[in-house]
């Protein structure tokens, strides 16, 4: 079954190859194999890599069959919050690679999620992703989404496309703000310069927005709370750093002299909420502060 979305008025002039590789989490090099492979069409029809795409353009797309899967199953302990026949939710810990790459193609969350479900994970995102719907970075802790099957993950993409899909974060950042609460509402993309970082860019970036309120002051630090309205990559980091208030240990978008203590930005993905693709009765789950966090709070506290 083809997946497909529809451009809208944030999207209208991107390249089609940009517009697939955010919509499916892969390189653009991937996305490019697919259109030149015709895989991919635009209002029914086949249309070059660097198409520019329009307000209401129909996009879709028909993976090949999926290859054959060389991750292998780990049995690698998970911390699962909540697991049904469609769905589980895992709680992450920092450090935790989501999936294998170059340089990490054992000890991932996918390894783990291989021993412990087997066969059942969908399929939606090829063979190196099974099941992951959304994803965190290394560095970062907290909850995150794993469907077992494709109509599940279809519905729960879905909801992240919609905006409906709650994830609300927690960080503790430098420097202290004037107003207790706010909205970052900037567009994210590839950094001109190093392709490696993203950034809030002029022009070619999508609409990313977060909430931010403001839990608790220190002397150079606030613990703050953060709710994701998209869902960019690494849309926090970049947006906080974008307003002048980079997450603590950020080693990529904080300050060049870095918390190495925190052994990577001190950021939880503590709440995410959903409507169950089977039961449609919505689901929330908060998985509270890790200790590396709480640690860190209480050090900032005796100050």
């Amino acid at each position: 079954m083809p997946e497909q979305w529809i451009a809208d008025v944030s999207e209208a002039g991107i390249r089609l190859d940009a517009f697939l590789a955010e919509k499916m989490d892969r390189s653009r090099a991937s996305v490019q194999k697919l259109i030149e492979a015709e895989n991919v069409w635009v209002n029914g029809s086949f249309v070059a890599k660097n198409a520019r795409l329009r307000e209401g353009d129909s996009v879709e797309v028909e993976l090949p069959p999926p290859e054959i899967l060389n991750v292998r199953p780990e049995n690698i302990p998970l911390d699962i919050v909540y697991e049904d026949g469609d769905l589980l939710v895992v709680n992450k810990p920092k450090g935790m690679v989501v999936h294998p790459a170059p340089g990490n193609p054992d000890g991932t969350l996918v390894n783990a999620l291989l021993f412990h479900c087997g066969d059942s994970l969908s399929g939606i995102n090829g063979v190196i992703r099974p099941g992951i719907v959304h994803r965190i970075d290394k560095d970062t802790s907290g909850l995150l989404i794993v469907a077992k099957n494709d109509r599940a993950h279809q519905c729960l993409a879905e909801q992240i496309s919609a905006h409906t899909f709650t994830r609300i974060y927690n960080a503790v950042v430098y420097g202290g703000f004037r107003e207790e609460e706010g909205t970052v509402s900037a567009p994210i993309g590839r950094h001109p310069v190093d392709r490696k970082r993203m950034a809030v860019v002029s022009s070619g970036g999508r609409q990313a927005v977060t909430h931010y309120r403001v839990i608790e002051h220190f002397e150079s630090f606030s613990f703050v709370e953060c709710r994701l309205e998209t869902g960019r990559t690494h849309q926090i980091r970049v947006h906080m750093a974008h307003i002048g208030h980079p997450v603590a240990g950020d080693p990529v978008y904080g300050p060049k002299k870095c918390i190495t203590e925190l052994n990577g930005q001190c950021l939880h993905a503590r709440v995410i909420g959903f409507v169950h693709p089977t039961t449609g009765k919505y689901l929330e789950f908060d998985s509270g502060l890790p200790d590396y966090f709480v640690k860190f709070l209480e050090k900032l506290r005796r100050k």
